[in-house]
């Protein structure tokens, strides 16, 4: 029984993960393109940001390559377990697919609001690594506990580029309000979606993977295999 448990909370675990990772490694091609057009010249943010979109993708991999050496796929998770998903569908009243890039290139008003919403995203991912770090279902996994300590030790550098932003251009932190939708929807995946996913008895998995259609292929790479 402890058995099945533990490998249905790693299956969900690094599920939700590696949709996170691929949403957030594409999502940032979004971002990447509304920098370029509004700040062509600034090349340290654009190197900064094209950092994170990097090492987004090299967790996605990290993860696939986790899943991969299990022989199983991920969970068919979709975008309602996704924290910036959730967070700019509230902020911006649309999903990530629909957010007018345009619009934020146009705006400071709009990319400001887009750079706290990644700023706080990243953060809170990092609070999230360091609780599962210390989570006993999961150091009982090392390779996972690789996959999370590369994660630890890359997050920081995640949200600087977009804090950075805000205080070149003199541009107010994240207030109370939206430190509040960043807690609750955390909260509302730890407390509500993650049960209701663990109980479904026949919770679909993937067919393919979700980078299947990415114009660049998988790397190979190199993970030791420890359970």
């Amino acid at each position: 029984m402890f058995a099945w448990f533990r490998r249905r909370y790693l299956d969900l675990l690094g599920s939700i993960y590696i949709y996170n990772e691929h949403r957030g490694y594409t999502a940032i091609d979004r971002v990447l393109e509304a920098v370029k057009a509004r700040a062509p010249d600034d090349h340290a943010l654009i190197a900064a940001i094209e950092k994170h979109r990097a090492d987004e993708r090299k967790h996605y991999v990290m993860f696939r390559r986790w899943f991969e050496l299990r022989g199983v796929m991920p969970f068919a998770v979709d975008r309602t377990i996704g924290h910036i998903d959730r967070f700019v569908e509230i902020m911006f009243r649309t999903t990530i697919d629909g957010l007018d890039t345009k619009a934020v290139i146009a705006s400071d008003a709009l990319f400001e609001r887009l750079c706290r919403v990644i700023s706080l995203t990243e953060q809170r991912g990092y609070r999230q690594v360091e609780v599962l770090l210390d989570h006993p279902l999961v150091r009982g996994d090392k390779t996972l506990m690789k996959i999370f300590k590369v994660i630890e030790r890359d997050e920081p550098s995640h949200w600087a580029p977009y804090e950075g932003w805000l205080r070149a251009h003199g541009k107010r932190a994240p207030r109370w309000w939206e430190r509040a939708v960043d807690s609750f929807i955390h909260s509302e995946l730890l407390f509500l979606k993650l049960p209701i996913l663990f109980l479904t008895p026949r919770l679909r998995r993937r067919t393919d993977w979700a980078d299947a259609h990415d114009p660049r292929p998988v790397p190979s790479m190199t993970l030791a295999v420890g359970h």
